[in-house]
């Protein structure tokens, strides 16, 4: 992608294309012997007064840049695309194979993929079906290419979560999800922040909240209400259960009749599916306070484990949350159902304070639903299906936008391996020019054409992303023997 199509080029020519007229205003003066003036701005605009219906006004002015923005960096068709990769990348930083017995490979088997070769050049560029069918059919050394995976087990599902804004969350989740994908793994992310960071930049803009977390809450509550009324009328305890009333108008959203796979959506990565976000979804903070008073039994906290719970074990390999900056009812929902524990945070004081307050008050509310939800029907039938309290294969402390050079980071990494000890990845995110470009162009490094600037910052930037996905993966490989087989 050229410098010309960046978020920063596109904004320049919308604002070449769309340059604001100077507004004038004929004004009666409160001055004697001045009866009229030609002002840029008249006095009684000073008095106005602004609602919903500006904030409107602004979202739609807003909306069009957001358009213009869009058609500028994908396609077209306002689908993003994802590149192709060389048959460098391929060998060496894809498959980990040097390139003599990469080309030796492809010689000896002429019915494996070749790729596609541009007119401008001679190396060979690969599609990411291509490389998946390279990775399954090629062995170097009789060892097989495909990446490791416990038998019989789940995906394994890592939430990344913390309080502060700009910590780092989408960028994390977004590479991990697209090393993993290279890496050969079949990825699920799901967006459970409001912003839709993560689905804009999987180029996913054309969501109704129904296809986001906020439908998958509401469907749990009709189905688990359902099953509630449904079971014998008393308690394990002897205590007799109320029947629950549903009110129609969010039975007839008909949410309920929902199949697992009415809410993930492909992505531009063929290997990478996406349960997507959007404006509308932040309603689950206010929509899940009702529905609780609706069934006070019902563990709200547990719907998107319960909706995870009924994919097929074998359809993904790794699942992402990416939360929003604050515990609520969504981020609550991603914590619950993680199995992994990832919590980024920039090097700054104030990162780190932030970074200590959200562990301290996520402690808070896990004790808090542990206790409130224990009891006479603490029996993981009769909860959901769940178990309480909530426990994690493994917490992890991931710094980002981290700068080697700088004396206060180092500073604050150190503090950090202090407070966390093995609890802190030891390879941080470093912030780079390449990481920048990721920013601009919608992407992450892996998908930027490393044509576009020198090999060496691209390779930089890849490489620190690399060494957090190793760490990761090592850490997921670990959490994944310990995660029980389902019956």
């Amino acid at each position: 992608m050229s410098p010309e199509n960046s978020v920063g080029g596109a904004i320049s020519r919308y604002q070449t294309q769309n340059r604001p007229q100077t507004l004038i205003f004929r004004c009666i003066s409160p001055f004697p012997g001045v009866n009229q003036a030609w002002v840029g701005i008249c006095v009684g605009a000073l008095y106005r007064m602004y609602n919903h219906d500006d904030l409107a006004r602004l979202q739609a002015q807003s909306l069009k840049l957001q358009s213009h923005i869009r058609r500028e960096t994908f396609n077209p068709a306002m689908e993003k695309t994802l590149r192709r990769f060389s048959s460098w990348e391929v060998a060496e930083l894809i498959l980990g194979i040097n390139q003599s017995t990469f080309r030796g490979r492809l010689a000896a088997q002429p019915d494996l993929p070749m790729g596609e070769v541009e007119a401008d050049g001679r190396q060979h560029w690969f599609s990411l079906d291509e490389i998946a069918t390279l990775r399954r059919r090629m062995k170097v050394g009789r060892k097989s290419l495909m990446p490791p995976r416990p038998a019989g087990r789940r995906a394994l599902r890592t939430a990344i979560a913390n309080f502060k804004g700009g910590a780092g969350k989408s960028t994390v989740a977004l590479h991990l999800a697209h090393a993993a994908a290279l890496d050969g793994y079949r990825v699920l992310c799901v967006d459970f922040d409001p912003q839709a960071t993560l689905s804009h930049a999987m180029g996913l803009t054309d969501v109704t909240e129904d296809y986001t977390v906020w439908g998958i809450i509401a469907r749990d509550l009709v189905r688990e209400t359902d099953r509630m009324n449904a079971a014998p009328r008393g308690a394990a305890s002897g205590r007799a259960l109320p029947e629950r009333r549903i009110p129609a108008a969010i039975r007839d959203l008909g949410l309920a009749d929902l199949r697992v796979a009415d809410f993930i959506r492909p992505t531009c990565w063929s290997s990478i599916d996406l349960i997507p976000s959007c404006a509308n979804a932040a309603f689950v903070e206010f929509a899940s306070a009702q529905y609780r008073h609706l069934n006070p039994d019902w563990t709200f906290f547990a719907a998107v484990a319960r909706y995870l719970d009924a994919i097929p074990d074998d359809a993904y390999d790794l699942i992402f949350f990416d939360c929003p900056p604050a515990i609520g009812y969504q981020s609550m929902n991603a914590v619950f159902a993680a199995d992994v524990l990832y919590v980024p945070s920039g090097p700054g004081y104030w990162e780190y304070d932030s970074t200590t307050s959200f562990i301290g008050q996520l402690s808070e509310a896990l004790g808090d639903l542990a206790r409130g939800y224990a009891g006479g029907d603490d029996d993981p039938a009769a909860l959901g299906r769940i178990a309480l309290p909530k426990t994690y294969l493994d917490l992890r402390f991931l710094m980002t936008r981290y700068e080697p050079g700088n004396e206060l980071h180092r500073a604050m990494l150190e503090a950090f391996r202090k407070v966390f000890g093995a609890h802190l990845a030891q390879h941080p995110i470093e912030m780079t020019r390449a990481v920048e470009q990721s920013g601009r162009f919608l992407s992450s490094v892996y998908e930027i054409d490393y044509r576009g600037m020198t090999r060496e910052t691209w390779r930089r930037a890849r490489a620190s992303f690399d060494r957090a996905y190793e760490e990761f993966r090592t850490t997921a490989l670990a959490a994944w023997d310990k995660l029980e087989p389902r019956a």
